[in-house]
């Protein structure tokens, strides 16, 4: 991934010395395994636990001429090991080493990712009850709808968030497996006993089953976790990108001092960081299509997923740890434009109260096919002359032959609806 999208903390997990660190690690493991039961002597082990190093640059140079990473990985190892080197690898096959240090990797990015969703979920929880009782216009295909509560709006995002962070984590557990079991899986130079223990050592769990590799669905897992996040985060860029257009303006991300948002409008204030999220998210569930591409490989396994993880495991990674911090600095220091929130809901002169009254109707007595199409008719003249709905109503003889005029007005209160805000969020928080 470009430096632009980038973390140093992610980008530190998918480095090439943590790559090989991870394959050392591994390779330890099953070293250890070989020696606690007694295949290898554990003078060697310590000396292997010991002595063992490699280089980057080295294996690159190696890995050149040789056309194996793995070769190249252990050929570099030897130097520094010596004749003890001979007990490294034994009885494994290169996927046993690059598929369970890739679980490795996936679970490291995944816990790296889960903390910063952790941030994203107590921002958003605290942004929820901050504005509670802030009024803002709901709106349903872009169209004014009915009143609801900004801080509602943050509590779905909230509760969004709180499933993909759910979905990540099982993700992760699903890929906390390793596989020590031989070229075809059938442990036929290595113990059972030889995995399993490894496996532990690892933090891992051994795989029930498994080729050469193990199989694809469980990274694709992880992908789809990473999309689902990204999708969410997309969502609520959008919904900030659209709050923050001019004629409605109830929310603005934060724009730092001496920050230009053109070349040649010097006035504008554009919403650069919801818009940049939205794209990412689209190169975060485009590399998930190529992880479900990785699934169906040639019988215990050929090599055409290779090259795809090469890409997407880091690119989807740093991505959405990327994406992530940056939308909790843009949810963190947002501006909220209160006035402007209450002053949108006024804008069609009250017709957004048209089913309170609908409703009320409907409770006096009058059919529901008369209600409808007397609220309507008043509602769409209210519309084109832009006059009070509210004085509309007061002055129709069929809605005062059914309301008072204290029904009429408290059919225009939303304050009602904080009760069930506080409720509804409350549902939210303790899920």
């Amino acid at each position: 991934m470009i430096n632009r999208y980038s973390t140093k903390e992610m980008e530190s997990i998918w480095s090439d010395t943590n790559k090989y660190q991870k394959w050392l690690d591994v390779e330890i493991a099953v070293c250890e395994a070989w020696s606690h039961y007694g295949f290898i002597p554990k003078k060697s082990y310590l000396r292997i636990k010991k002595d063992s190093k490699f280089n980057v640059k080295e294996i690159d140079k190696l890995e050149k001429v040789i056309k194996h990473d793995v070769i190249a990985f252990t050929t570099n190892l030897a130097k520094s090991i010596g004749e003890d080197s001979r007990f490294v690898h034994l009885g494994l096959t290169s996927s046993d080493i690059l598929d369970t240090s890739l679980s490795l990797l996936l679970v490291e990015s995944g816990n790296l990712i889960k903390k910063e969703i952790n941030k994203t979920v107590r921002i958003l929880t605290k942004l929820s009850k901050r504005y509670i009782k802030t009024p803002i216009m709901g709106r349903s295909h872009g169209i004014h709808a009915e009143v609801t509560t900004f801080g509602l709006v943050l509590a779905n995002w909230l509760d969004e968030i709180k499933r993909a962070e759910s979905r990540l984590k099982n993700a992760i557990d699903t890929c906390s497996i390793g596989k020590i079991s031989g070229a075809v899986g059938t442990y036929s130079n290595v113990l059972p006993k030889i995995e399993l223990r490894a496996c532990k050592k690892l933090k891992l769990k051994p795989a029930k089953i498994s080729s050469q590799i193990i199989n694809r669905d469980i990274h694709a897992e992880y992908f789809t976790a990473l999309s689902f996040i990204a999708s969410s985060i997309e969502r609520i860029s959008i919904q900030i990108r659209h709050m923050q257009r001019t004629e409605v303006l109830e929310v603005e991300e934060p724009f730092s001092k001496g920050q230009k948002g053109s070349s040649a409008m010097p006035h504008k204030r554009n919403p650069i960081l919801s818009e940049n999220l939205s794209g990412l998210s689209r190169v975060v569930r485009s590399n998930t299509i190529a992880s479900f591409e990785n699934i169906p490989l040639w019988h215990e396994r050929d090599i055409s997923h290779s090259s795809v993880e090469r890409v997407i495991g880091p690119d989807s990674s740093i991505l959405s740890h990327f994406m992530l911090t940056r939308m909790n600095y843009m949810l963190d220091n947002l501006n909220v434009y209160k006035d402007n929130m209450l002053s949108n809901i006024w804008k069609t002169n009250g017709v957004i109260f048209s089913q309170n009254i609908l409703v009320k109707l409907i409770q006096k007595g009058l059919s529901r096919e008369d209600s409808y199409k007397i609220v309507q008719d008043l509602a769409f003249v209210s519309w084109k002359s832009k006059k009070d709905f509210k004085k509309i109503l007061l002055s129709d003889l069929r809605v005062m032959k059914k309301l008072s005029k204290k029904d009429i007005q408290e059919c225009f209160d939303f304050k009602n609806l904080f009760k069930n805000a506080e409720l509804i969020l409350k549902r939210v928080v303790k899920s």
